[in-house]
């Protein structure tokens, strides 16, 4: 795969782009991949799948920062292919979006990726043609810092999680648009409701239930696909990937979550883990027993296992309909305990009122009769696209929404469970994370630079996008606004920019901005985390800052796959700033006439 180091030829251009000059003409690291039709194997399935270099997930790639790369990436298949080199900061032209970046690899052709490595940290690269991501097109990126890193480790692996179907991804995203909850194998029963009369009482449980009913919606609709399998780094529970140590040595894992569309909620039990990386930015470390990961996020973790036995990194999915399971251990073939069962998933969450952004303790039945949302438009409900019956006149303004603008996070309030609330999620939602232990669960609030990336400044202007969607129509939108029928984002190099994220729906979303940082509000002001990938949780604010350091046409989507491929997408051009358009790219493709 990696060729031997070699000098690029001589050249005298320069790239200019996230305030980084890169001069052609360094020592360079050469890589070959191949994008193969592949079979993908696990207990409970075997299918024809896409990887690179004839396995799925691909090689991981280790670059060490400062050096140049190429890439060549030859195309096997018979369709068009691209890679996306996710949360690496390089040309526009380099970025590997089909139709923004670039015309993607055409059957049979080889494409030489270019760009100098101007960062460190764990990433990982996918293909962003249609749906060959979820197809097994992935791998792991680890980059080695020119300086040494502030923490101390002995053994560093990557853990990659997926959510592994039977059915193809083009086949997925029929059957959704078709049936929106066609995955969806959580559907409350009968026997739910009598649980529900026994908790709450008749009324109340009846209540519940014509509300999410007039809504067209249930609270168990927390995973769009379910019926998937966990993998991790390609293996299922059988494998049984494992990471050996020897006791008392410091072990770094490199959490990647490639998923399609699952979260998962992490834990190694008997181990405390220490965070010292989000998204391949340092942070400063935070001891935690359990965090989420939402799809395409990374955190490295330290652990330091010192008893002579293994241990089970467990991975539940946040709608705990599927988990996975490694094993860290002092040698090859053991698990936790030789007659240890496979832990039980704690009990699924429900969605709540909370979650769609709405206070019903103030609200009674009879201000919600005889409105009919099914038919509204978002002028009608300027808040809203989803069809909800029975809401159109109520004011969606003073809908309690947990909005992160300003708030101070050292005294947040107790939850019913015990733990403190989490700002990132809305005041009472059903989704908000607890410790299998009852310990410390992860928060982005938690969250902190190792040392800020850029100076701490106020944002030139805001810009608000709303998050929402049409579930029956399976239709996800940005403001309302299908990508297909919306204009660019445009912004002006050197500019800070302040992204509001209004999210209207159920679901969660983790947002994407490509080739630029996304500067995490969560209180912590210039110790805010830099991130690639954003989460924003059901009827939550969340702001984010950008500086806009790189020239040309980005994609900034939702990276759950059939959300993005559905609409919920937009192009970003920046305007402005070098020129980078005259500097020789080898092999780069024109972009599209229409998207210019």
């Amino acid at each position: 795969m990696k060729q031997d180091k070699s000098r690029l030829a001589s050249a005298v251009s320069a790239f200019a782009f996230a305030g980084v000059l890169w001069t052609a003409g360094a020592e360079a690291a050469v890589y070959d991949l191949s994008v193969d039709d592949v079979m993908i194997k696990t207990a409970d399935f075997s299918k024809n799948g896409i990887g690179y270099n004839g396995s799925s997930p691909g090689p991981i790639l280790r670059f060490t920062e400062g050096e140049d790369v190429t890439i060549n990436v030859k195309n096997n298949l018979d369709t068009s292919k691209s890679i996306h080199w996710h949360g690496l900061i390089l040309p526009t032209d380099m970025d590997g979006v089909p139709g923004i970046s670039f015309d993607g690899i055409a059957p049979g052709e080889t494409f030489s990726y270019q760009f100098p490595v101007v960062q460190s940290g764990t990433y990982w690269y996918h293909s962003h043609s249609g749906f060959q991501e979820p197809d097994g097109a992935y791998g792991a990126i680890v980059i080695t810092p020119k300086k040494r890193e502030p923490f101390k480790y002995d053994r560093d692996y990557v853990v990659q999680f997926t959510d592994k179907h039977s059915d193809s991804g083009a086949q997925i995203m029929r059957n959704l648009k078709m049936m929106d909850d066609y995955y969806n194998r959580s559907q409350r029963t009968l026997g739910d409701f009598f649980s529900d009369v026994s908790e709450k009482g008749f009324s109340a449980a009846i209540d519940d239930r014509m509300s999410w009913g007039e809504m067209r919606m249930t609270p168990t609709d927390i995973e769009d696909v379910q019926g998937f399998t966990t993998l991790i780094n390609g293996q299922d529970l059988e494998q049984n990937w494992t990471g050996l140590f020897k006791p008392g040595e410091r072990v770094r894992l490199r959490f990647i979550n490639s998923s399609a569309m699952a979260y998962f909620d992490v834990r190694i039990p008997g181990l405390e883990m220490t965070v010292v990386s989000a998204d391949g930015n340092n942070v400063q470390p935070v001891k935690v027993d359990e965090f989420r990961i939402s799809v395409a996020e990374t955190y490295d973790v330290i652990v330091r296992p010192k008893e002579d036995r293994a241990y089970s990194i467990i991975a539940e999915s946040m709608g705990r309909t599927s988990y996975g399971m490694g094993t860290l251990a002092p040698k090859e073939g053991m698990s936790e305990g030789e007659n240890a069962e496979a832990p039980q998933m704690r009990e699924a969450p429900l969605l709540t009122m909370a979650d769609m952004g709405m206070d019903h303790a103030n609200m009674n039945k009879s201000g919600m009769d005889g409105m009919d949302h099914s038919e509204m438009s978002g002028a009608d409900m300027p808040k809203t696209d989803m069809p909800m019956n029975n809401m159109k006149d109520m004011d969606h303004s003073n809908m309690s929404k947990t909005d992160m603008k300003g708030m101070d996070h050292s005294n947040m309030p107790g939850m019913d469970m015990g733990s403190k609330s989490d700002p990132f999620y809305a005041a009472g939602s059903g989704l908000a994370p607890v410790a299998a232990n009852g310990g410390k669960f992860l928060s982005y609030s938690d969250l902190k630079a190792q040392k800020p990336l850029y100076d701490d400044r106020e944002a030139t202007r805001e810009i608000e996008l709303r998050l929402t969607g049409n579930m029956n129509r399976y239709s996800w939108s940005i403001n309302g606004v299908k990508y297909e029928d919306a204009d660019p984002i445009r912004l002006q190099y050197g500019e800070r920019v302040r992204f509001k994220f209004v999210n209207e729906t159920m679901m969660t979303h983790p947002m994407h901005l490509h080739g630029m940082w996304s500067i995490l509000d969560n209180g912590n002001g210039k110790w805010n985390p830099v991130k690639h990938t954003i989460s924003i949780a059901p009827g939550t604010t969340v702001y984010s800052e950008t500086e806009v350091d790189a020239s040309g046409q980005w994609a900034f989507h939702c990276h759950l796959s059939y959300h993005a491929a559905a609409g919920m997408f937009r192009k970003v051009i920046v305007e402005g700033g070098p020129d980078v358009a005259t500097a020789p790219v080898i092999n780069a493709p024109k972009l599209n006439a229409n998207e210019g």
